[in-house]
């Protein structure tokens, strides 16, 4: 008999109802690849939340296994880069929404999605990191290439108690900028200055219509949040600064004016995990190595097993869930 695993299933029925169950499967029910993975440890990101809630459009094959990262071991291979005992890190390419995703024991991608798990971490420190640490440390990277340096001026943070925002504090922390970091939840204080931050804003400050152009505060920022913040992180932004933006946790709009590209020279830099080359994915993870404290790894995140992750993704929705949940697959 082939050896099964469990595996966390989102349907559809005919009156596109979701559900979501937990269902036993072997490899040869996996969708098609050339590397079999032993999953050994994953995450709980906004996204996966959506999925599994069916809050927002993010499954588009159905049925669909969600989870959009994973860490572990590789069980067989047939692509030449990947051999069996290989430790890899897998980060978007539609896993989790046309792809069958992390949320079973075992999963089948192409190796050409795979990177190799960074000498000297463990699976459960990557997905620690996850796929929003992977892109908080890209819009790090952008806002670099940018010219942006912690002798510019102060950074903003947004969503600073969720997962982007608070490896993005982390490691600019680090890096020695001044993090500026915005929250809906002023009891995250003691939280947010221990990974780094030196102030804190209440999230209203930036969540309601503002004018298009405002008093410059800071250099630069990361926005995970969209609609009526990112727009006011703009109006706020000093010349010659930039917004790297990389989420809608708010919405999906973007209610602004040309004012601040035009009369301040400001520039909104666009981040995708989901597609990155692999050239900037390794970039992304070597600086991860070297730029996130690994001891406030442990402040950062939390670990749940297998059958907490459908609860979680309710949790992570209703902002109840700060850092980072890694799930023990093993456990």
């Amino acid at each position: 008999m082939p050896d099964t695993f469990k595996a966390i299933m989102v349907s559809r029925d005919e009156d596109k109802k979701q559900s979501v169950g937990v269902e036993t499967l072997t490899v040869d029910d996996l969708m098609e690849g050339d590397v079999v993975v032993s999953v050994e440890a994953t995450t709980v990101n906004y996204k996966d939340g959506l999925a599994i809630t069916g809050k927002s459009p993010v499954v588009r094959h159905w049925p669909m296994i969600p989870g959009v990262d994973f860490a572990g071991t590789v069980e067989s291979s047939d692509h030449p880069d990947w051999k069996p005992g290989d430790k890899v890190i897998l980060n978007g390419w539609g896993t989790g929404e046309t792809h069958y995703g992390a949320y079973a024991g075992k999963s089948r991608v192409k190796g050409d999605w795979l990177i190799a798990l960074p000498e000297g971490m463990s699976a459960h420190d990557a997905m620690a990191v996850g796929t929003a640490g992977y892109t908080a440390m890209l819009c790090v990277l952008a806002l670099e290439r940018h010219g942006i340096t912690p002798e510019r001026g102060p950074v903003a943070v947004t969503g600073s108690s969720g997962g982007v925002g608070s490896v993005a504090i982390s490691i600019l922390a680090k890096l020695g900028y001044h993090v500026i970091a915005s929250t809906g939840r002023t009891s995250e204080e003691n939280y947010l200055k221990g990974l780094g931050a030196a102030e804190i804003i209440d999230r209203n400050e930036l969540s309601e219509p503002g004018r298009p152009l405002g008093k410059e505060r800071w250099a630069a920022a990361i926005d995970s949040v969209g609609s009526h913040t990112l727009a006011n992180l703009l109006a706020q932004t000093q010349y010659g600064g930039a917004v790297a933006a990389c989420g809608l946790a708010q919405g999906f709009d973007l209610p602004t004016t040309v004012m601040p590209f035009i009369l301040r020279g400001v520039s909104l830099l666009g981040i995708d995990s989901v597609m990155a080359p692999k050239a900037l994915r390794e970039e992304a993870w070597a600086r991860i190595k070297t730029d996130l404290d690994a001891s406030k790894l442990a402040s950062l995140s939390k670990t749940i097993g297998f059958d907490e992750i459908i609860e979680t993704a309710h949790a992570i929705l209703d902002g109840k869930v700060r850092g980072r949940v890694v799930v023990d697959m093993k456990g």
